[in-house]
This record gives structure tokens, C-alpha cells and sequence, in this order.
């Protein structure tokens, strides 16, 4: 029996889901390479946790920047070993892979995904762009004549969409999301208290604490780093609404740009949105107050998917059965 699987092929995570089974996989997109003697080392968690923490000759990467391909073999390997890793080794027919990408991609961009899933084991690819894979998983029926406003917000890219019989009227990809949210927190840490801090340790920080609204309480963490003063390792308490202030304009740039696309949509296509809202899907959504803040600055009601992580590989995955085998770039 032929097998379905779709991709979320993430910046920050690779989502697999198969068919009948639903979402199996969900590890980092981190690849853990040795320089010397041109091996993988570790790839998914095994390799995240390498981050930041490898000697010389040993290098951490993320294949994909901005949620495309920045470096097409390591990339092809890594889905080769989360295919393998998804079905077992006992598969003996070739999967039907569809795979999501941003919703800005050049055709060049595309092909290298393309040929990165053949590469991997694939008998026939499938992209779909990520708006609409998202809407599918977060159970939006959008194959009706009704406007639906999507934001998806990964590790690497927003994309941002009004969809309407089962494609996209009118989107835009941002190149800020989740990554950029650390970053900030990152530079914010060194501003305001001389503490140099890595990526993992930011990311720790946006999960337990991070908002971009104010809320009643304001909790306190401790985060640990280098002094840049003296050199020396040193711990801080970190207000949760410090961070408010850290992302504060990468979470403004988002709203933005939800905004400017709440512009260009048919007046027909607002009013529907209007009445259904707006939905927030992938991990960057979960970030405490965007809700709130979508909510506060555009005037329509703003909600979460019930599963945001996992939406855009879902409806990767159910595209298949949507589009009824037909084959779409």
C-alpha cells in the first residue's frame, strides 16, 4: 500500500506526518556535522543539544534559514533520516511526500526542495505553500467561497494569508519569527544587563516568560550567562515584562503586516473574515499577549488553533486527500 507523508519542513523544527497515523516525528532541524572528516554526527535532538557547546572541528548547523534550504545536501540527508526514522526501515514502496514551504519562495527555492524529497526516497512531491497547510490543520474547510485570514508564524518565517476556494487571494512572507523573537531577547540581555547569553538559553527565556501585551502578573526567572564585564559567569533575574520590551518591535513588524494584507482584501473577503476572525497557527503563536495584541490593533477577534505546533504539518499531510491526488507547485 502506497504511503502519504507529509513534511513541515521547519526552520526551527521537522514535523513528519503519515497517513492514518498522523504527526509521528517532531525534532529540531539541527545538524550536528563534523568538519575533519565531512560526517553527520547527529541530526534532530541529539544534534540540538550540540548547540553552542561543540569543540572546533565539530559544527551544530540549521540547513534552513528563513524557512528555505541554505545548504541543500546537508538538507536532503536530513530528510532522508527523518523519512527513514518515521516509517521504519521495513518500507518497501516509495512515499508520495508533499512538503510545505513559505509562502514567498522563488521556483528556484522550490526545485531545491523538490529535489532534496527525490533525493530523500520520494516517487512524487507535492508542495503546498504554508498559509494554506495551516488552514487545513487547524481545521478550516477552504474549499468554500469564504475569506479566512491565516497567520503562521514559525521558526524562521511569517507568513501571512487571506485564503478563499482552496488558494491564496492575497499573502505576504515575512523573513521575522520565532528566531528573531530570541535574537531580540539575545540583544536585549546584553543592553540592559551586560549578560551574553546563547540562543537555547533565549528560546528558554521567550517559553517560561516571554509576552508581547501586559498582563497582571509579572513573573521572575533566573537566567544564567557570561558577564561581559569581567568575563566570568554570572546569574540575573529576568522580569517576564522585560521581555515585553525586548519584543516589542518584532512582534509590532508581524502585526504590520497583518494589517497591510487586512488592506488588500476584497471587501467581500473582510467582512468574512471579520465575522470568522483571525488564526494564529505554528510555535511562534504561542507567545503570550499576540492574541491580545492582533486583537487590540486590527479589531477582529484573534484566536490560536487548538494544536498550533502541529497545524501546518497536519494539513501538509491532509492536502493530499484535499487536492484528490493532483499534483500543484
Amino acid at each position: 500500500m502506497p504511503v502519504d507523508i507529509g513534511i513541515d519542513l521547519g526552520t526551527a523544527s521537522v514535523l513528519v506526518y503519515v497517513k492514518g497515523k498522523g504527526v509521528v516525528l517532531k525534532e529540531p532541524s539541527v545538524v550536528a556535522f563534523d568538519r575533519d572528516s565531512n560526517t553527520i554526527k547527529a541530526i534532530g535532538e541529539e544534534a540540538r543539544m550540540m548547540l553552542g557547546r561543540t569543540p572546533g572541528n565539530i559544527i551544530a548547523v540549521r540547513p534552513l534559514r528563513q524557512g528555505v534550504i541554505s545548504d541543500y545536501t546537508v538538507t536532503e540527508k536530513m530528510i532522508k533520516y527523518f523519512v527513514q526514522k518515521s516509517l521504519g526501515k521495513k518500507t518497501f514502496k516509495k512515499p508520495r511526500i508533499s512538503v510545505c514551504v513559505p509562502s514567498g519562495v522563488t521556483e528556484v527555492e522550490k526545485k531545491a526542495v523538490e529535489e532534496s524529497a527525490y533525493a530523500a526516497g520520494a516517487r512524487e512531491v507535492l508542495l503546498i505553500e504554508e498559509p494554506v497547510a495551516a488552514a487545513i490543520g487547524a481545521g478550516i474547510d477552504i474549499s468554500k467561497p469564504c475569506g479566512n485570514m491565516i497567520v503562521d508564524i514559525g521558526g524562521g518565517t511569517s507568513d501571512i494569508a487571506v485564503i478563499s476556494l482552496g488558494g491564496t487571494v492575497v499573502n505576504t512572507s515575512l523573513k521575522l519569527a520565532g528566531d528573531d523573537f530570541d535574537e531580540a531577547i539575545v540583544r536585549y540581555m546584553k543592553k540592559m544587563h551586560n549578560l551574553l547569553i546563547g540562543e537555547r538559553t533565549a528560546e528558554d527565556i521567550k517559553i517560561r516568560v516571554g509576552r508581547v501585551y501586559p498582563q497582571t502578573e509579572d513573573e521572575i526567572i533566573e537566567v544564567r550567562g557570561r558577564d561581559l564585564m569581567t568575563g566570568l559567569p554570572k546569574t540575573v533575574e529576568v522580569r517576564a515584562s522585560e521581555t515585553e520590551e525586548a519584543l516589542r518591535e518584532a512582534a509590532s513588524q508581524i502585526v504590520e503586516a497583518v494589517i497591510g494584507i487586512l488592506e488588500r482584501t476584497p471587501p467581500e473577503l473582510s467582512a468574512d473574515i471579520l465575522e470568522r476572525g483571525i488564526v494564529l497557527t505554528g510555535g511562534g503563536s504561542m507567545l503570550r499577549g499576540l492574541e491580545a495584541l492582533i486583537e487590540e490593533k486590527t479589531g477582529i477577534h484573534t484566536m490560536t488553533a487548538e494544536d498550533p505546533m502541529k497545524a501546518v504539518a497536519i494539513g501538509t499531510g491532509q492536502f493530499v486527500e484535499f487536492m484528490g491526488g493532483r499534483k500543484t507547485t
